[in-house]
């Protein structure tokens, strides 16, 4: 456990991790405070970064078990002690750490008599099992239990849909909400109009992040929603009352990124692959899982385009402008 005093700053809002604390391999606790705010700031921040906590964090979960000998999510079978319903829902409880995209495969493959847990599993590199002892089955005789896994990383919770299994494939609930709870509370101090406010946050996540982890995530992902109404290229509109014209922010990916086009045509840009840009590891792999190979194709997209990919944040367009200026020298500034 870790505990620091609080110091309020009347200058700069600072935040302080004050507790830190490990409850269990599946619960973790942190406690958090944000100060000086303005009176009602508390209220609006703590109630935003509640809901982001709870919702908008990704988790990784088992989603469906395999195994073409089960001829039924309720069937018994012999040698093993558990139903086949128990083991789907052991399988459901493991927590799992990853940087996974999307989905991938792991399986279970032993020979009883044995106690199987979640260190049985054959995982990609990129996961991790949180606890390695959480109980999956008991086999009581000499067989062999072979599932096979589907693992995928998505937020929220997600139930499963109706499945007859006649492949012998099950569907598993899924709560991929790696924050199990968040309180916040607010502590007000000073007189009148020099009233001001502490923000204090409590986190217990599942132990695959850490309460500053997610609660890094979550402020990450509440910034990602405002940033689109702070971007920059002037653009004319009419209000319909008055005819007044109005100069909004507006950003282009596309006509940004265009001078490249027209600076560097002698480069062949269907030959220079976004391997050589030397990109974070996240953004290629996004890029790659657009079908995105080459900076052409880079090019050919707008930024809607790059939004609307899957875990692709507004943050990562700005990291390839700063990456294709480091590589072509190229001033990709608003033109005015």
């Amino acid at each position: 456990m870790v505990r620091e005093k609080i110091r309020v700053s009347t200058r700069t809002l600072q935040w302080k991790c004050v507790e830190s604390r490990t409850d269990s391999k599946r619960i973790y606790y942190g406690r958090f405070i944000l100060s000086p705010l303005l009176k009602g700031q508390a209220d609006t921040i703590g109630i935003a970064i509640r809901r982001a906590l709870l919702g908008e964090i990704e988790g990784t979960c088992i989603t469906r078990a395999k195994s073409e000998k089960i001829p039924h999510e309720y069937a018994t079978i012999v040698g093993i002690q558990e139903s086949v319903h128990e083991i789907l829902m052991n399988l459901k409880e493991i927590v799992l750490r990853s940087n996974l995209y999307g989905t991938c495969e792991a399986s279970i493959c032993v020979r009883g008599p044995r106690r199987v847990t979640a260190q049985d599993i054959i995982l990609p590199t990129y996961v991790e099992i949180v606890n390695n002892t959480q109980h999956i089955a008991s086999l009581t005789e000499p067989i062999d239990l072979c599932i096979g896994l589907q693992l995928e990383r998505n937020r929220g919770y997600h139930i499963k849909a109706p499945n007859n299994s006649q492949d012998g494939s099950y569907p598993i609930d899924a709560l991929f909400m790696p924050v199990r709870n968040v309180n916040h509370s607010i502590h007000s101090y000073g007189n009148g109009n020099e009233k001001q406010e502490i923000l204090f946050l409590e986190i217990w996540t599942n132990g695959s992040l850490t309460p500053k982890e997610a609660l890094y995530e979550a402020s990450r992902n509440l910034i990602d929603l405002f940033i689109p109404f702070l971007h920059a290229e002037e653009e004319k509109f009419y209000l319909e009352d008055n005819q007044q014209k109005v100069s909004l922010p507006l950003f282009t990916f596309h006509n940004r990124l265009a001078e490249i086009k027209k600076k560097k045509k002698k480069i062949a840009l269907k030959y220079i692959f976004i391997d050589q840009l030397e990109l974070p590891p996240r953004i290629y792999n996004c890029l790659k899982k657009s079908n995105i190979h080459t900076l052409l194709d880079l090019l050919n997209n707008s930024q809607e385009d790059l939004i609307k990919m899957e875990h692709f944040h507004m943050e990562d367009v700005k990291q390839i402008f700063d990456t294709l200026e480091k590589h072509f020298v190229i001033d990709l500034t608003n033109k005015r």
